[in-house]
């Protein structure tokens, strides 16, 4: 989970679009490069001062790029204010250019020490400031700064990292060999992609933005590669209710699943559409689980069916489907999926409906799949790491050959609607890692699709909602232990905001 120190941009952008955005500020707005780079230090140096009021002793790690000049200026700022800084560069590279060489010569020039980084002269330091790699970096971190990265994780101080944890993939948030983990990071003019998913939010810590005064006529020309989800989805979403509705506005929904030990995960989602808004609930089951569900659930609709003409009626009746949850493997799941593929309505699909279907592959444009990792990695037919290493383009993906919208979950959960658009949640926590939180999910978008949201509004809003319930209920009571059900409360308090 990220802390947000400061309020967060929604607009996200690839490393290449941000050095555009860096560019026109430069030759079109008559920013220079070294008023950038001295924006940048001082923003860095402040938000440190905020974090480490008492660090004291510092050990800035430069490299010979941009990142490294913004290094030597927060180097050379701490010693202006009284602290020990001292710059420790790695050995055998080449010594920086441009307006980085500037911000090196001013920082030596006010006296400030500079060395080869050994792990021995990370021992006794207060904070340790990470200026070693950019977002330019493709290949795997190797050699000796591979070796630095590794000491700064093993040293006991704390890391803060400037624009972008070093070795850290700033399109994809994956881990290129080693990379920095930090306690907080803080990035510049744009904020990256990659910091808000897969291995991005572990890696920076808390996350800090500055634009560094760029003005906003500089943005104009580069359409952002991805967007956040913001609260402001969630009340266009959720508009004051008619005084003379009644639940036949709100739209039905029939949860497919619980087959055998798994009745439960049909009762969550159902409940889940219930809580979000959804007028009715009805849920198609083994037979021996319908009585016990109607007993724990009563305001749902429980019905034992077989996939044939007792699914039929209940198919006509529903506005919007989802199936998948506690669905199973067997032939009973297999034949209710079949089943409800030649229907016309809006799905979700989600779990045991997302394995056969990679089993069985069919493209539509009217439903939202909601695959981890793992289940992605089978829809794509490559294995979950592959999935994990580039998120954007996996969803991206799995979009262009189902169809529809696709949510990708996960740490930065992913969403690519039917345009290409790709939206990313950076709510949520770790304790949502728990079995039942994906027929949660499920059961939100279900509901919301019921209301009348539209297949991207309400799997946007819905992962939104679904984050934000877990964050609300580990600020309760903690983030180890939270289960499934612990975020039902919190759904109906949030969506009547």
């Amino acid at each position: 989970m990220i802390t947000v120190m400061t309020e967060l941009p929604l607009e996200l952008y690839r490393a290449e679009q941000v050095r555009e955005l860096d560019r026109i500020a430069i030759e079109e707005c008559g920013i220079s490069a070294l008023t950038l780079m001295n924006r940048a230090g001082r923003a860095a140096f402040d938000g440190l001062r905020l974090l480490w009021p008492a660090a004291n002793r510092l050990a800035v790690l430069c490299g010979p790029g941009n990142n490294g000049g913004d290094g030597y200026v927060v180097a050379r700022l701490a010693r202006e204010a009284g602290l020990e800084p001292m710059v420790l560069k790695i050995a055998g590279v080449r010594e920086p250019g441009g307006s980085a060489a500037q911000a090196r010569e001013a920082a030596l020039a006010a006296g400030v020490p500079e060395a080869i980084c050994s792990p021995t002269m990370l021992v006794g330091q207060d904070l340790l400031v990470d200026g070693l790699l950019g977002t330019g970096l493709s290949g795997e971190v190797a050699g000796d700064f591979r070796q630095a990265i590794e000491a700064l994780n093993a040293a006991p101080a704390p890391a803060y990292s400037l624009d972008i944890p070093s070795g850290l993939g700033a399109d994809t948030g994956t881990v290129l060999g080693a990379a920095v983990k930090a306690e907080a990071t803080i990035t510049f003019i744009g904020l990256k992609q990659g910091l808000l998913t897969g291995d991005g939010p572990e890696q920076c810590g808390k996350l800090r933005f500055d634009a560094l005064d760029v003005p906003v006529s500089v943005y104009a020309s580069i359409e952002p590669s991805a967007r956040r989800i913001g609260a402001g989805a969630l009340i266009a979403a959720l508009k004051p209710r008619s005084r003379n509705a009644h639940k036949g506005y709100f739209g039905h929904v029939l949860v497919v699943g619980g087959n055998r030990g798994m009745a439960g995960a049909a009762r969550m989602a159902a409940e889940a559409a219930g809580r979000v808004g959804a007028g009715l609930v009805s849920i198609a089951t083994r037979r021996e689980h319908a009585a016990w569900i109607s007993a724990v659930y009563p305001e749902a609709m429980a019905h034992g069916v077989e996939p044939g003409p007792e699914l039929s009626p209940l198919l006509e009746r529903a506005s919007v489907i989802a199936i998948g949850p506690g669905l199973g493997r067997d032939a009973w799941g297999r034949q209710m999926l079949a089943r409800v593929l030649e229907t016309r309505k809006p799905l979700v699909v989600d779990a045991d409906a997302l394995n056969a279907l990679a089993a069985e592959p069919v493209a539509r444009g009217r439903w939202v799949l909601t695959p981890h990792p793992g289940e992605a990695g089978r829809l794509l037919n490559n294995a979950a790491g592959e999935v994990q290493a580039d998120r954007f383009e996996a969803v991206r993906n799995l979009q262009q050959r189902y169809g529809g919208v696709v949510v990708l979950k996960g740490s930065g959960t992913l969403v690519a609607d039917e345009n290409s658009s790709i939206s990313l949640c950076s709510a949520g926590n770790p304790g949502m890692a728990s079995g039942g939180m994906g027929d949660l999910l499920t059961g939100v978008i279900a509901g919301l699709l019921a209301q009348g949201c539209s297949l991207a509004e309400a799997a946007r809003v819905g992962v939104y909602l679904h984050a934000m319930a877990g964050d609300r209920a580990a600020a309760e009571a903690g983030e180890r232990g939270l289960l499934a059900t612990d975020l039902i409360p919190q759904l109906r308090r949030l969506v009547n905001p």
